[in-house]
């Protein structure tokens, strides 16, 4: 039987700053990311399975997508975490509870791997993650592929 490819479009709304970058998004400011997960895999060819005829179920895919990236990232605010600015995020974290310190640039290509890798772990057996394209607006994206990367 063939492999099959499903896709998925995932959106949310997140905020972001690059600690020491030198241009303007050093600034805190948002996104309406738009997240497409495409996973591959080869259809269920036993009728007596519910998911006969499926590489993946839509509302499985669905569900681990939101639990690991919408539903934790969406309104978020998403800081790098230096031992100059720890004390004015610890302070800001005590205002606002989604805000994320983490010890990386959250640049668009560094959310997409680490995603990628989240994503890859929760999928059923026979399914693997093929593809991801994260779009930070309209017109720029960042896309990982599972061909252009060792397996997760």
């Amino acid at each position: 039987m063939a492999t099959i490819r499903l896709t998925r479009e995932f959106s949310f709304e997140m905020a972001h700053a690059l600690e020491g970058y030198d241009g303007l998004c050093r600034h805190v400011h948002g996104h309406s990311y738009k997240l497409f997960v495409t996973v591959a895999g080869t259809p269920c060819d036993d009728p007596a399975d519910p998911k006969y005829g499926m590489v993946m179920d839509f509302g499985d895919l669905k569900r681990i997508v939101n639990e690991l990236v919408v539903d934790r990232y969406d309104h978020a605010l998403i800081l790098r975490q230096t031992p100059e600015n720890m004390q004015l995020l610890e302070q800001v974290r005590t205002k606002w509870e989604r805000v994320y310190l983490v010890d990386y640039q959250p640049t668009c290509e560094q959310m997409i791997a680490r995603f990628a890798a989240q994503i890859a772990r929760e999928l059923p057996e026979g399914v693997r993650l093929a593809e991801l394209k994260l779009y930070e607006t309209e017109k720029s994206h960042a896309t990982w592929r599972a061909e252009d990367n060792t397996p997760l």
